[in-house]
């Protein structure tokens, strides 16, 4: 039945009116017609199957002849030898210089160091813990390699910070450079850590200088996200009160800005450090040494009880690095720092270094090593004869990961292979553009395609499926788990140091148990991408459901709502904010893990990466790694909600 309008309008019938107004709807309207228009077209020239070849870019000559002129002039072009040459020797000298302190101090000097430091920041416990943490990581036989990747740390650290504190400063002080930064920034966030190993290794090869300044790149972010965002938050009242006072743009930022910033610096600060030892760690690959080497070389030969022994102090390292900076950061506002506590510390562990060296006692005994590999490996092998298969009724860890490739890995796989190119393409628009705006779909659909430019499309249609059942299995149990830890306090007291230790621990830890469970394969690397996943989204789930609107709970408890339809219909439309970026989180941290599934034989795109970095093939490694940020691009795009400009439609 047609509605009359104003004379001289148009008559409109209440479904149209209907889909108009639906603005979802609208934009699949939209995408329906001009699909209509370009998919014929696009199928009578280049058929529907895979990606097209005659689309595809092959960049292996140019980048193996790219590759060929930097090592055939990295000894005698101008901008290597006075350049990045100097960067290097630089680095290296660094963190030998810091290598030769700590060892210098001795076990003793840096296990009090530690300790002093943990107790005036954080109190008695914490200094406890630090010192039996250090004295664990002598006892498993870690005490150099964990000394390697301090040093290594420190210099990442201390470069990243200064890095970090540049950009920000210049985001947070003009709002045309942070508008630059911004989609830089974003994009640095979304890719995984794999990524950013290519690049250094062609200019910098195999070796210190390459490991740490990929950790830089990939450290130095978030303290440039979190300064810019601590200037541009400074209380405005203060400022305008700072400003009446005749002070200069350099007095402003020493006495008002910075000081009101110093709770998001030492958060930049706590996230710089968590993502440098994760970094650092996995750097290893590309020549950094300590603990990651160790772990790296463990699982090449699948020997879990040394991945193991290698593993733990990693785990404890972040653990008491995430402690200790956390509780700086709390501490602020709370008075004035007691410099002669701090001295006292200082002359403490000056005194603890020389004793040690005195009694000829620097290097950690090794007659107090604990051999833990062989227990745990035959631990191991009795899992293997017992868990692993075989298991009555249940089957085994084996068996499980068997049927999960078979019923759910390979099925999406196939699937996704099947699918004619075009329509990946137009899904991933379609996904793109009812979460955001048009330029998000835009930009997911241009990172798919470059994806199949670059020639890789079946190896990220593999990597995808991985991600897609990872995700999949994360957020069923994340939020299962989060609606759980929301409505009963117990339960989250429980969880919480449970969540607080998986959240500090570095991606290539998550790889040894389930390598010792499940073996080698697509479903191990599924299996520790939800581990490493799962603790944000049960974090950010419990955190968006509890900080629901009181008010509207108990106006639907007045009407008699049960416990079960309050959680349906008011708080989890409520919290529909905090759930997709619960779901993007998860997305993004499982495409980390996945990439990384490929030393555990994970196939596809991390096994390219892997595959370029230990043959030299750098082509096939920079191909698939530009593959995995259009990949990580994408799914950012896909799962991150865009708002809209007031007044301005999508």
């Amino acid at each position: 039945m047609a509605v009359v309008g104003a004379p001289g309008t148009r008559r409109r019938t209440p479904r149209f009116e209907a889909v108009t107004r639906n603005r979802s709807l609208g934009k699949l309207l939209l995408l329906a017609i001009g699909a209509a228009l370009l998919v014929p077209v696009a199928h009578s020239l280049w058929n529907s199957g895979s990606w097209p070849a005659v689309l595809t870019v092959d960049l292996s000559e140019p980048l193996g002849e790219a590759s060929d002129w930097i090592i055939d002039h990295r000894d005698s072009h101008p901008l290597f030898l006075y350049f990045f040459g100097h960067v290097s020797h630089l680095v290296t000298l660094a963190v030998r210089a810091v290598y030769l302190v700590l060892l210098a101090a001795g076990w003793a000097g840096v296990t009090a160091a530690a300790a002093l430091i943990a107790w005036r920041v954080a109190g008695v416990r914490l200094a406890i813990g630090t010192a039996l943490a250090f004295l664990a990581c002598g006892l498993l036989g870690m005490w150099v390699p964990t000394m390697q990747t301090l040093a290594l740390m420190a210099v990442a650290v201390l470069v990243s910070v200064a890095v970090g504190l540049v950009l920000g400063l210049a985001g947070g002080l003009s709002d045309r450079t942070y508008r630059a930064l911004r989609p830089v920034l974003d994009t640095m966030q979304v890719l995984p850590a794999f990524a950013y190993l290519l690049p250094v290794v062609l200019v910098f090869g195999i070796g210190v200088p390459a490991a740490v300044l990929a950790t830089v790149v990939y450290a130095a972010p978030p303290m440039a996200r979190l300064t810019a965002l601590g200037l541009r938050g400074a209380d405005q009242g203060v400022m305008e009160a700072v400003t009446s006072l005749g002070t200069t743009a350099r007095q402003r930022l020493l006495t008002a800005r910075l000081p009101l910033a110093r709770g998001e610096l030492l958060l930049g600060l706590n996230q710089t450090i968590m993502m440098a030892l994760s970094m650092a760690v996995i750097a290893s690959v590309i020549g950094a040494g300590g603990l990651g080497d160790r772990v790296y070389q463990a699982l090449a030969s699948v020997d879990v009880g040394a991945a193991l022994a290698a593993g733990i102090p990693i785990v404890l390292l972040a653990v008491v690095l995430d402690r200790t900076t956390g509780a700086a950061g709390a501490r602020i506002g709370t008075g004035a720092p007691r410099w002669g506590a701090w001295g006292a510390a200082a002359v403490a562990t000056l005194a603890v270094a020389l004793a040690a060296r005195f009694a000829d006692r620097l290097e950690w005994p090794a007659s107090w090593d604990v051999d833990i590999a062989a227990p745990v490996n035959r631990a191991v092998e009795w899992m293997t004869d017992h868990l692993y298969s075989g298991v009555p009724y249940v089957g085994g860890t084996a068996d499980w990961a068997g049927r999960f490739t078979t019923w759910v890995l390979d099925p999406l796989r196939d699937g996704l292979h099947a699918l004619p190119w075009w329509s990946v393409l137009l899904i991933v628009a379609a996904l793109a553009w009812l979460i955001g705006t048009w330029r998000t779909a835009l930009t997911a659909v241009l990172a798919m395609a470059a994806i199949g430019v670059l020639g890789v499309w079946k190896p990220s249609l593999d990597t995808l499926s991985q991600v897609l059942a990872a995700v999949a299995v994360t957020l069923v149990i994340g939020f299962g788990v989060g609606i759980a830890a929301a409505r009963s306090v117990r339960v989250e007291r429980l969880l919480r140091p449970v969540l607080d230790v998986f959240q500090t621990m570095p991606q290539f830890v998550y790889l040894i148990p389930v390598v010792a469970l499940f073996g080698v394969g697509r479903a191990p690397a599924v299996a520790a991408a939800v581990v490493y996943a799962l603790p944000a989204v049960v974090r950010i789930t419990t955190q968006g459901l509890r900080q629901v609107d009181p008010a509207a709970l108990e106006s639907a408890r007045s009407l008699g709502a049960s416990t079960g339809q309050q959680l349906r219909q008011v708080q989890i439309p409520l919290a529909r904010p905090a759930l997709l970026l619960a779901v993007n989180q998860g997305v993004v941290l499982v495409l980390a893990v996945v990439i990384i599934g490929g030393l555990v034989g994970g196939g596809a795109l991390g096994y390219d990466v892997v595959f370029g970095l230990a043959q030299g093939d750098l082509a096939t490694g920079l191909v698939a790694g530009a593959a995995i940020v259009c990949l990580g691009l994408m799914l950012d795009r896909v799962t991150q909600p865009t708002e809209r400009r007031a007044g301005k439609g999508a």
